[in-house]
């Protein structure tokens, strides 16, 4: 039985897939291959770059684009000798050595050793590749995966080494090469030891004729993708079910087989082929996979860490209309797939956007010890107001400590009030969140089975209560921050479809008294709707 694939290339006898030659424009890279380009290739991880690599080797290998040699080889491996380059190349050349080994060629297996000792590590590459595109007239294409896996000194000697030959093809040197990373060769900032000095790809690497971006599955892709686990088993996927799995990942490729794979296979009710795969089971699965930590989404909130990201990320989080980030931190968030790469400047998919502040507050929610009883009534029903209320009270005497061990300090108060949230709404209901550049505004969703049910055994969505919490800071008069805010959190209760609304406003102001800041209040917005106002 075949199943969605969550670890490395795809195995088309174990895994539903999209032909991974269909995902790029193979005209343009054939073109490239015939007309001696050297090329990048490059997307988020776990995106399918590997698949599409192997698929290519194997066309030109079967000789239908003509008489060609291609090779693959993953340099990974080399960057446990991070900038030692002699230990780096010696990598390098024993996996260049293998994998032309598999493919019947065994020549680099017989004079690398001797090139390596010969020459050296800076001109081993390029000496090896010129005779071993000698020993064979047909022309020899090179496909280098994870190549920004190498650091410092050893990728711009591998880079300057494939530059160096570059004149000599196709005779004397591979007639193509792709180097295939997560970003784009020209965006790198490499920092040489030995040079003392920054070098950036593109100097180090001038050579690229093109640069190629692998998007995510569209959505008719990820709709065939399901549309294979049905056709093999009988087991269907709700229309809600298939419209969760797009807005919910977007098309990223490894959300989309780890959601599908949780509830169609690890989920217990999922194993029942008979029972068709509903909205419900696919956001129990992605719950899962948030709280998981699964590695995929683990390496992706470590990024959070870095300063280049937390400049893009900490505005979208905060509702800032300032951005702070440069052109270079844009790219290289882009690059990691964090963000969307269209305009309005977003998390790229809501799956995302539930990681990084879950990550960011992980610290505030693992301190929090909520009794959830305290905020539900018999009927099961969450009182959002006696929520507000405790945390209104834990704001005060709390977010001067909390706020402090933010690295991201702008998006502190919004989010302590996650933090706050999560705990209590993860022992049944969940938050769906909005935020983004120049919004003004933190949107948050809780979503609330109506009467504490699980839903189990209904076969449409479990009924819920929807209560929406909307976050400003106060950045002008409070009599401005309330009129807009009044008519957002409306509108947001209009489209949600909620019938209860609060406005949570944070003052920041340094030396108010929390006397001046803190207040509840019922207002009501220019529709009618009357909301909760929250000061803190």
């Amino acid at each position: 039985m075949r199943r969605f694939n969550t670890e490395g290339p795809i195995i088309a006898a174990d895994h539903y897939f999209i032909p991974p030659l269909e995902r790029v424009n193979l005209d343009e890279v054939l073109d490239l291959v015939r007309n001696k380009r050297y090329f990048v290739l490059h997307a988020p991880r776990q995106t399918g770059k590997t698949s599409v690599l192997l698929a290519l080797r194997d066309l030109l290998n079967r000789g239908a684009e003509g008489d060609f040699r291609c090779v693959y080889v993953n340099v990974e491996a080399a960057q446990a000798a991070r900038e030692n380059v002699e230990s780096a190349m010696r990598a390098i050349l024993s996996r260049l050595s293998s994998r032309a080994r598999l493919s019947g060629d065994g020549f680099l297996h017989e004079v690398w050793p001797g090139i390596l000792a010969t020459t050296g590590p800076h001109d081993a590459l390029t000496e090896a590749l010129t005779q071993w595109s000698m020993a064979d007239p047909r022309p020899l294409v090179l496909l280098i995966d994870e190549i920004d896996s190498l650091i410092g000194d050893s990728l711009i000697s591998v880079l300057r080494q494939l530059r160096a030959g570059y004149d000599q093809r196709p005779e004397g040197f591979p007639q193509s090469v792709a180097l295939c990373g997560v970003r784009d060769v020209r965006d790198y900032r490499i920092r040489s030891s030995s040079e003392n000095a920054a070098i950036t790809g593109g100097s180090a690497f001038n050579v690229r004729a093109e640069s190629l971006r692998l998007g995510d599955f569209t959505e008719a892709e990820v709709r065939a993708l399901l549309a294979q686990h049905t056709e093999e088993t009988g087991q269907a996927f709700t229309p809600e079910a298939l419209e969760t799995v797009w807005t919910e990942t977007r098309g990223q490729p490894w959300l989309v087989n780890a959601l599908c794979a949780r509830a169609c296979f690890a989920a217990e009710a999922g194993q029942d082929r008979a029972r068709a795969i509903t909205r419900d089971a696919l956001l129990d699965a992605r719950e899962h996979l948030v709280v998981s930590r699964q590695v995929h989404l683990d390496q992706l909130a470590d990024k959070l860490r870095e300063d280049r990201v937390r400049r893009v990320v900490e505005p979208l989080l905060s509702g800032s209309d300032e951005a702070r980030y440069h052109a270079h931190d844009l790219e290289y968030v882009r690059d990691l797939g964090l963000v969307a790469h269209d305009d309005p400047l977003r998390i790229a998919n809501p799956i995302y956007a539930e990681v990084v502040p879950r990550e960011l507050t992980w610290a505030v929610q693992s301190s929090l010890l909520q009794e959830v009883d305290w905020y539900v009534d018999a009927e099961g029903s969450l009182d959002v107001g006696k929520l507000l209320g405790a945390f209104q009270a834990f704001f005060r005497e709390h977010s001067e400590h909390w706020l402090g061990r933010f690295d991201y300090v702008e998006a502190g108060p919004q989010l302590v009030l996650q933090a706050f949230l999560q705990r209590v709404v993860n022992s049944g209901g969940r938050i769906e969140r909005e935020y983004g550049l120049g919004r003004g505004r933190t949107d948050l969703l809780i979503v609330w089975p109506r009467g504490g049910g699980s839903g189990e055994g209904t076969p449409g969505p479990t009924p819920a209560d929807r209560y929406v919490v909307e976050c400003k800071v106060l950045r002008r008069s409070l009599e401005t921050t309330l009129r807009e805010g009044l008519e957002q959190t409306a509108g947001y209760m209009d489209r949600c479809g909620s019938r209860e609304g609060h406005l949570v406003i944070f003052d920041r102001s340094e030396g108010k008294a929390w006397e001046e800041k803190i207040f509840r209040r019922e207002e009501s917005s220019s529709i009618g709707r009357t909301i909760t106002v929250w000061g803190m």
